[in-house]
């Protein structure tokens, strides 16, 4: 049971009995509600601020997986860009200039892509820029990975051209030092043994006993192995390939046949003094693409400095010739 209040009126000089009016009991639930609705609003709103919800939380720790994640892949982009620089420094300095390849300009590997916006999804977002400049970075590492990557599939078809042609080329004497009595004749005017006369001598001519292992001066193909050309008697031609031919003349006998493959080392027949010869002897020469060239500069395969500067020494002499 509520309270009874009273209070003194001076004009009857006596208490009187408070009457409490509705219209004023409405104000006061109405202003207290009011207080309770704006502490509520200033409640919430100061907890929004600075108190996290769940959910609030949770986007939270995405978005600094997501920043840690970014930070992670342009490092990775920063060590794959060094790595390829290093790459390609090496493929345009050392690999493509050893194997006599252009180099690839830095325009061409580092361009970007025209044409239409490859980006245009990305765009709108609210780190738009962001995202659309990690993935031109991205594109622009691949591309240069690609264009590296056939590069070096250039290079690996070089070197393996490069590694053929090191062994077809007639590089090694084809009579060992050992076995020869001398070097008879080399390349140049030398006096014919059968009429006198000075003419050209096209190979070089080295002495040895009848029977003497002669050996291929670099992998190839037998061409011929007969003596169907005048004056060579019994002799072998080697087709090299890259435009390279090697031809053993005045031979006693065959080791191979037309159209065997050999290879550098590999006996290919024996000395002797069959067609146009004075005395048992190999006659050697050496074409490339059709023209004889001089044999002495063929033999960086077998000789030391010494025993080659010997050998120019002997070739350059202008004796007489033993075909």
């Amino acid at each position: 049971m509520s309270k009874v209040k009273y209070y003194y009126d001076p004009d009857t000089l006596s208490y009187r009995k408070i009457e409490r009016k509705k219209r004023r009991t409405v104000k006061y639930i109405s202003l207290f509600l009011l207080a309770s609705a704006l502490f509520a609003f200033l409640f919430v709103f100061i907890a929004s601020q600075y108190i996290e919800s769940p959910r609030e939380k949770g986007l939270r720790h995405e978005l600094q997986n997501a920043q840690l994640q970014l930070e992670l892949l342009n490092k990775k982009m920063d060590e794959t860009e060094v790595v390829l620089a290093n790459i390609a420094e090496r493929d345009n300095n050392i690999y493509r200039l050893y194997f006599e390849a252009n180099p690839i300009p830095e325009e061409q590997r580092k361009a970007g892509f025209g044409g239409i916006n490859r980006y245009k999804d990305l765009e709108g977002f609210d780190n738009s820029k962001l995202i659309i400049e990690t993935h031109k970075r991205l594109d622009q590492i691949q591309k240069q990975i690609v264009v590296q990557s056939k590069s070096l599939d250039e290079i690996t078809k070089l070197a393996e051209e490069k590694e053929k042609l090191l062994t077809a080329i007639p590089a090694i004497q084809p009579v060992n030092n050992e076995d020869l009595t001398r070097m008879a004749s080399g390349y140049g005017i030398r006096t014919d043994p059968f009429t006198k006369v000075r003419k050209m001598h096209w190979g070089m001519d080295f002495t040895a006993p009848r029977g003497t292992p002669v050996y291929a001066s670099g992998d190839g193909v037998v061409e011929r192995a007969d003596n169907g050309a005048a004056g060579y008697g019994n002799h072998i031609r080697i087709n090299h390939g890259y435009g390279y031919v090697s031809l053993y003349a005045h031979l006693y006998k065959y080791n191979v046949r037309k159209n065997q493959k050999v290879k550098r080392g590999d006996i290919i027949g024996f000395v002797g003094s069959t067609g146009r010869s004075e005395a048992p002897h190999l006659h050697y020469e050496i074409f490339k693409d059709d023209q004889r060239i001089n044999p002495i500069n063929f033999y960086y395969g077998s000789l030391s400095a010494e025993e080659f500067n010997k050998l120019l020494e002997h070739a350059s002499l202008e004796n007489q010739s033993l075909d």
